[in-house]
């Protein structure tokens, strides 16, 4: 959540990312509204508190009648105090409400519009050009039939649309480029970690995904428990309603993520761009507020030394204010080549999220004497299914075989893919 303090003391700035976000504006004047309204209560409840402790000295030290009229009045105090308890505690679940339909506020740096109005950082390699190899690029689904590494028919039997199987070396694939990420996070500082795909609410509520982005989220209703859709959101619980030491601490979590894909009728329904499960490698940063430009800025640096390794061509684009996750003030994207769609298809984003899920999952860290929320960062190393894409789609050769990127060849054992 944003800062109070921000809210009551330049509240057209919250207006403002609001509006360039495309979320409700009025929501702004309601939650002002809203916290005059529990300040009041909170005064209220504390002064008659504060009398009824004179009064509750006063009975003691009274005899006889003064003292039975003392307790009257005590009785009638009291009966005031839980009135304005039960008002303050209303004003504040009101307050609060509110308060979670506020966005982070957006960084000026990120540019303004909705999904289209990304803007290019750069460009990185050169797309390769197939007709010098003599053929035309199978995509990934005909090469995953032919090297038996990706059965989607079979998926879609067992656990319907968009749904699939990895094999044979589909499946070692994945290991390769899981053990290449950790491996490369570890040498970078990050702590590994396998973290649960099922967490609470207030854990999901916290890293702001029960918002905008609730409709992709799986609820199993009778435990009140969700499927996280990336690791995200328990590495950043992890450290929920504590005070940490040893700033930053980075993370690289492990996991299974779970999307609904609501809303996405008709998109990407062929292959495994856009799947219900996958699995991927997430980084997650906490550190001083003061230093999070300079870790974001690291985490995609990160991300493309990763896409570089895997020798394809990529470009980074800086997310527009409409296409931003609630938590996040600014997001780079890094869009793989995929030659058979002639398109840049995003592989991985990094985040800076500033003090916002912090102040929602109460992380906090120590300034002098007192405490302060962390900062929180996350950015995606690897999701499996899109990379093994664009691996397969661009180091294809004219057979059907696939050139290892030189980077996995430890890790997978072989230089070439071959065919079945």
């Amino acid at each position: 959540m944003i800062d109070l303090k921000i809210l009551r003391e330049d509240p057209e700035r919250v207006r403002q990312s609001q509006k360039v976000r495309g979320e409700s504006i009025e929501i702004v004047d309601q939650l002002l509204a809203l916290d005059e309204t529990r300040r009041s209560a909170i005064t209220i409840f504390e002064t008659l508190r504060a009398e009824q402790n004179v009064l509750s000295k006063s009975v003691g030290a009274a005899k006889g009648d003064e003292k039975s009229k003392l307790l009257e009045s005590a009785k009638a105090l009291s009966a005031q105090v839980k009135e304005a308890d039960a008002a303050r505690a209303v004003a504040e679940a009101a307050a609060n409400a509110a308060l979670l339909q506020i966005h982070n506020l957006i960084s000026p740096e990120a540019p303004v519009g909705g999904e289209a109005d990304f803007v290019v950082l750069e460009h990185v390699g050169t797309p390769r050009d197939f007709s010098t190899a003599g053929f035309e690029p199978k995509d990934h689904v005909e090469l995953g039939k032919i090297l038996k590494a990706i059965d989607t028919e079979r998926g879609a039997k067992v656990a319907g649309s968009r749904s699939y199987y990895l094999t044979g070396v589909g499946a070692l694939l994945e290991f390769a480029l899981v053990n290449y990420a950790i491996s490369s996070a570890t040498k970078a500082g990050f702590i590994p970690v396998i973290p649960p795909v099922l967490v609470n609410p207030p854990a999901m509520e916290g890293t702001g995904f029960l918002g905008q982005a609730a409709e992709n989220v799986y609820h199993l209703e009778e435990d009140d428990v969700y499927l996280v859709g990336t690791s995200e959101v328990p590495l950043a619980a992890y450290h929920m309603d504590e005070v940490i030491d040893g700033l930053p601490l980075r993370y690289a979590g492990y996991s299974t993520c779970f999307r609904r894909e609501a809303g996405t009728y008709g998109k990407d329904t062929r292959g495994i761009i856009r799947v219900h499960q996958f699995d991927k490698v997430e980084m997650f940063i906490f550190c001083e507020p003061k230093d999070a430009l300079a870790e974001h800025k690291k985490l995609l640096q990160w991300e493309k030394d990763f896409l570089d390794a895997m020798e394809i061509p990529y470009r980074v684009i800086d997310v527009a204010s409409g296409d931003l996750g609630a938590s996040a003030i600014r997001k780079f994207d890094i869009e793989a080549w995929i030659p058979t769609q002639n398109a840049y298809r995003e592989v991985t984003s990094t985040s800076n999220c500033t003090e916002f899920q912090a102040r929602r999952l109460n992380i906090r860290y120590r300034d002098g004497e007192v405490t302060k929320p962390v900062a929180t960062l996350n950015g995606t190393l690897v999701a499996i299914p899109r990379m093994i894409v664009a691996i397969l789609e661009n180091h294809q050769q004219a057979d059907g075989s696939v050139i290892v990127p030189a980077a996995l060849r430890p890790f997978l054992g072989v230089d070439q893919l071959l065919p079945a």
